[in-house]
C-alpha cells in the first residue's frame, strides 16, 4: 500500500510548482515536530480498512467504473495522501539530520 501511495503521489504531483507549494505549506509544519512526534509521522501507516477502500477504488478507477461521488472519495484520498507522503519524509529527513 505504501507503493500505492508513493506512486499516486508522484503521478499526481507531476506539476512541480505543486509539489513546491506543498513543501512550501508542510515545511514549518515539520519543524514543530520533536523527535517523538517526527519518529511517529516517519512510521504512520494507514490501517487494513482504509488500504482496502484505496484499493476498491483505484481498481474501478483503472477500470473507468468510479461513480462520481467514488472519483470525489479517491481524489480526495489521493490528495491525503500526497500531503501525508511529504510530511512523513519531511520527519525521515528531521530524524536523519539529528542523528536519530
Amino acid at each position: 500500500m505504501q507503493n500505492l501511495l508513493h506512486f499516486t503521489y508522484l503521478q499526481v504531483m507531476s506539476d512541480a510548482s505543486s509539489v513546491d507549494l506543498l513543501n512550501d505549506l508542510l515545511d514549518p509544519l515539520s519543524r514543530c515536530l520533536d523527535a517523538d512526534s517526527a519518529r511517529r509521522v516517519a512510521e504512520f501507516r494507514v490501517g487494513p480498512a482504509v488500504k482496502e477502500r484505496i484499493q476498491v477504488l483505484a481498481d474501478k478507477a483503472n477500470d473507468g467504473l468510479l461513480s462520481e461521488d467514488e472519483r470525489a472519495d479517491y481524489e480526495a484520498i489521493i490528495n491525503t495522501a500526497e500531503i501525508i507522503s511529504i510530511l512523513k519524509l519531511k520527519a525521515q529527513r528531521q530524524l536523519k539530520s539529528n542523528g536519530t
